[in-house]
C-alpha cells in the first residue's frame, strides 16, 4: 500500500509561480514511476509530468517550457510551476506507479486568476 498526499495548491495570478509536493509513505520502495496529472472541470485528466526512480523525466508539450518535475527526497517529488496561464487551472493529482499498483492521492486545486 502506497499513500500520497500533495500539498502547495492555491490561488495565484497569471505569470506566477506554484511549487507542489508530494509526498508518498508505505511500500514506497516498489515505486518505480511518480507523475502528476491534472483534470480541468469538463475535461479528461492529462498527464502533466513524471519522473522515473532511474531519473528520466517527462513533461507534456503544453508546460514543458514552463514546468519542471524533480525528486526532493527518495519518497518527495515536486512540481515547479513557472509562469502560470489561466489554462492551468485544475486539480492536480499525484500519481504512483510500482509492477502491480498504481496509487492516486487527493488531489490539490491550482487556480490561476486575476
Amino acid at each position: 500500500q502506497v499513500q500520497l498526499v500533495e500539498s502547495g495548491g492555491g490561488l495565484v495570478q497569471p505569470g506566477g509561480s506554484l511549487r507542489l509536493s508530494c509526498a508518498a509513505s508505505g511500500s514506497t520502495a516498489d515505486i518505480n514511476i511518480m507523475a502528476w496529472y491534472r483534470q480541468a472541470p469538463g475535461k479528461q485528466r492529462e498527464l502533466v509530468a513524471s519522473i522515473h526512480r532511474i531519473g528520466f523525466t517527462h513533461l507534456s508539450d503544453s508546460v514543458k517550457d514552463r514546468f519542471t518535475i524533480s525528486r526532493e527526497n527518495s519518497n518527495t517529488v515536486a512540481l515547479a510551476m513557472n509562469s502560470l496561464k489561466s489554462e492551468d487551472t485544475a486539480v492536480y493529482y499525484c500519481n504512483a506507479q510500482t509492477p502491480s499498483y498504481e496509487y492516486w492521492g487527493q488531489g490539490t486545486q491550482v487556480t490561476v486568476s486575476s
